[in-house]
């Protein structure tokens, strides 16, 4: 059976970029139809995740020339991962297979070709995993490295080297709709739904145009919340930490007491003054990765929507 693709695309201020990849996805669901791949029925849906530029009015206006493009925009910017599964849940009974890729040029749309035959022997979810990091800076490259290490180290189930280029089944993504969080980390989620899954290896490039929406600050944003989505090991590691602490500072207390008693006075104001201010900002430390978990359960419990669809190209053409 020949299924129907939906190639879902997260967008959020790119239209300097967006006319330029527009055709390369549109080029690749024709040439993909005329293949016997997928099903005419297949489209490319953008997600517009709040924009602030043009970008909304550039999708509407792809719609409009071709009825391969469809649009959908969300009330106003809730961040990448929700944008992404925006796009999945609204794809999801409208085809069979999905693949999520930015829209920015940078990953190869022709993996989706080796995407869609290991789904035709049977796999269920497809990684997109690059095969190497040449053409990335040796900052870029090793806090990358250091990213997926972390997370590995954390408890958090990734796939590595491996971001949000990924081709998804209907059946999967009716299963993963069960999974409420708030908190999206989609990288560690897709893998926890299980089924027959496998990588494909693909060349990454440069951006096209415009520039990149995911700075070292938002890397390090989404490290942690990929983490406290996904393991307590954090507040496990912090638990052992304080019984050291605790057992050291035990011993150092007994061996000042017998000090003591043996006549022997005993000084070092200003060492003891290092190790309080180290304790106490180790508390800290510790004090802050508890209210990380306890600030994500106080989202958790309110039961937001994680999206909010404002404008669907097609409800324009009726």
């Amino acid at each position: 059976m020949v299924p129907t693709l939906y190639i879902v695309i997260p967008c959020y201020n790119e239209q300097e970029v967006l006319p330029i990849t527009a055709p390369m996805f549109l080029n690749k669901i024709k040439q993909l139809v005329s293949e016997g791949k997928i099903t005419e029925d297949s489209r490319v849906l953008f997600v517009n995740d709040g924009s602030k530029d043009g970008t909304w009015e550039i999708i509407r206006g792809l719609a409009e020339a071709d009825r391969h493009f469809i649009g959908i925009s969300q009330s106003r910017n809730r961040g990448h991962q929700n944008a992404v599964l925006a796009g999945l849940m609204e794809a999801k009974e409208r085809c069979d297979v999905t693949v999520s890729i930015d829209c920015d040029g940078q990953d190869d749309i022709n993996a989706v070709d080796r995407m869609l035959d290991a789904y035709a022997e049977g796999c269920e979810v497809v990684y997109g995993v690059r095969s190497s990091r040449e053409t990335d800076s040796f900052f870029k490259r090793s806090t990358a490295q250091g990213f997926y290490r972390f997370l590995s180290g954390m408890g958090a189930e990734v796939v590595y080297n491996h971001a949000d280029y990924r081709l998804i089944s209907s059946r999967v993504l009716r299963e993963f709709e069960g999974f409420r969080e708030v908190n999206l980390f989609l990288r560690g989620m897709i893998p926890l739904v299980g089924f027959k899954s496998t990588t494909v290896e693909y060349a990454r490039t440069e951006r096209l145009a415009g520039e990149s929406k995911y700075p070292l600050k938002k890397m390090l944003a989404l490290a942690v919340d990929g983490v406290t989505s996904l393991s307590v090991k954090p507040l496990r590691l912090i638990t052992g930490f304080g019984v050291v602490v605790a057992l050291i500072s035990f011993i150092g207390c007994l061996w000042a007491l017998i000090t003591a008693l043996c006549g022997n006075a005993v000084q070092g104001w200003a060492s003891m003054t290092c190790i309080v201010c180290f304790v106490g900002g180790v508390q800290l430390i510790c004090l802050g990765i508890i209210g990380e978990y306890v600030g994500k359960i106080y989202m958790e419990t309110k039961q937001r929507p994680r999206y909010i669809i404002s404008e669907r190209t097609w409800e324009e053409e009726k």
